[in-house]
């Protein structure tokens, strides 16, 4: 088995205990940028790859989505108008038939 392919099967069984001891599911994993570089991976299960130098080569980080730092989040304000929305209209009574 290539290097590439044991980084794969590391990284995908850390992804899978995470979520299995977890209610928070993973949201990104984070690897030296060396690494990043060298494995040229954009995504792993459909998380996103972040370069990290704090970690050293060969080492790699799956970060719960409940530690988001804020960095991808994007807060947006939203300004409306206020709607007067009338009750229904009550039944009218059918004549007896």
């Amino acid at each position: 088995m290539g290097a590439a392919a044991k980084n794969l099967e590391a990284i995908s069984q850390a992804i899978d205990e995470h979520n299995s001891g977890c209610p928070w599911p993973a949201s990104e994993v984070r690897m030296n940028p060396f690494e990043v570089e060298r494995l040229g991976w954009e995504e792993i299960r459909g998380l996103p790859i972040v370069a990290d130098p704090a970690l050293g080569t060969g080492r790699f980080r799956i970060v719960c989505s409940r530690e988001g730092d804020g960095e991808r989040l994007e807060e947006t304000e939203a300004i409306g108008e206020p709607v007067e929305v009338g009750a229904p209209a009550e039944p009218r009574p059918q004549p007896p038939t």
